[in-house]
């Protein structure tokens, strides 16, 4: 049983499943994000928060009610359809006038471009098609759900405009190449390529940045399955180590003798004794240097220094974990492992998605015809 504080008071995690606590706790820690946005939103919404709990994945949950919210501060901030100050007083009657087009305006026009005031300080923000076609969808999946409530008299969502997307093989994929990944890995086991301030600090993390970046790009874990990672996840006598991915899928990876080595070297050499941990980090894998379990954030801080040392570039031109993960997929192709093999390993819930990696494969077409020679002087023996 895991216990945390949460400000005045203690949350108890009472887990009757295989899952570990940290896992449970993290799909909590969302669930309670989500219920402190639906709490800001008006009460004709329940219906629709309902249908979000038993329709998609907590994290989409999530993302969708963010831009609930964010489109109801648009309507009080920036039109003249609701008379509200506040996003709980926005009326039913007033929701209902909302037309096609005043979606479209939002998602074509507002969102593309806008900027935010906050203190002495202004933002200015920059959406991509891609992230206009996620709030698109978001509120499409409001409106027909209006419409089923008879909320909404039509189904607005028919007349909201297209947002054209890359179609696969246009957009290039980011990742590192072979001779980039080992460069990057020698960084963390050298310290080559880190500015005195950062070799002060990489001295006591050498053996744990190495852990993760091996483990990424071996893997091609995502973010959250590589931080919540704990020692029991691991059984070295079979030579195996335990994930849970969306929608809490467990999943069994097989350990390669080199992650083997990175992990042990981490636990033995630089982990701090577990007499040193307080109870909640005592089995959790990373530690930050407060002896916590490593936040997201800190690794992909140290995922994009590493990165860069190893394509050479300034440390903003470092690359995200998703990238490692690219990186991963495209090595694996290249190797001449099936797509459908790369599928499983990386959990893509379709094909298509790692037909991506495939077709980013360098050099493809040159392999292809000089292997097929006509002339017998050039025939490859």
């Amino acid at each position: 049983m895991a216990v945390r504080k949460e400000g005045k008071k203690t949350v108890k995690i009472h887990n009757k499943t295989d899952k570990p606590d940290n896992v449970v706790k993290r799909e909590n820690d969302v669930v309670e994000k989500c219920i402190d946005v639906e709490n800001q939103l008006p009460n004709f919404f329940r219906g629709y928060f309902s249908y979000l709990r038993s329709s998609v994945m907590t994290n989409t949950r999530y993302a969708y009610l963010v831009d609930l919210k964010f489109f109801c501060e648009y309507l009080i901030n920036e039109t003249d359809i609701t008379s509200a100050e506040d996003i709980k007083d926005i009326k039913e009657s007033e929701f209902s006038t909302i037309k096609a087009k005043d979606i479209n305006y939002f998602i074509n026009d507002f969102c593309r471009h806008y900027r935010v005031e906050k203190e002495n300080e202004i933002y200015i923000y920059e959406n991509s098609n891609k992230s206009l076609s996620r709030k698109k969808s978001s509120l499409s999946v409001l409106f027909k759900f209006l419409y089923r409530d008879e909320i909404m008299e039509t189904n607005i969502t028919d007349a909201f405009d297209p947002i054209r997307l890359p179609k696969p093989g246009e957009r290039e994929i980011k990742r590192l190449d072979i001779d980039e990944v080992k460069i990057m890995i020698d960084a963390a086991l050298e310290g080559e390529g880190l500015t005195k301030k950062e070799k002060d600090y990489w001295a006591r993390t050498k053996y744990r940045d190495t852990a993760i970046l091996v483990l990424f790009v071996t893997y091609g874990l995502r973010l959250y399955e590589l931080q919540q990672l704990n020692i029991s996840s691991f059984d070295f006598r079979k030579g195996e180590f335990k994930i849970y991915r969306k929608r809490g899928k467990e999943a069994t990876m097989p350990l390669n003798k080199s992650t083997m080595k990175v992990i042990k070297d981490y636990i033995e050499l630089e982990r701090p004794d577990e007499s040193l941990l307080a109870e909640e980090y005592k089995d959790a894998l990373f530690l930050s240097l407060q002896k916590r379990r490593i936040t997201e954030r800190a690794i992909r801080e140290l995922v994009k220094k590493y990165t860069s040392i190893g394509m050479k570039r300034s440390r903003d031109g470092g690359y995200s974990p998703h990238k490692l993960r690219a990186t991963a997929a495209t090595a694996l192709i290249e190797e001449g492992h099936s797509i459908f093999d790369v599928q499983q390993l990386l959990d893509h819930d379709n094909v298509t998605t790692t037909q991506l990696y495939a077709a980013h494969k360098r050099n493809t077409k040159r392999e292809m015809v000089d292997k097929f020679e006509w002339l017998d002087e050039f025939e490859q023996q």
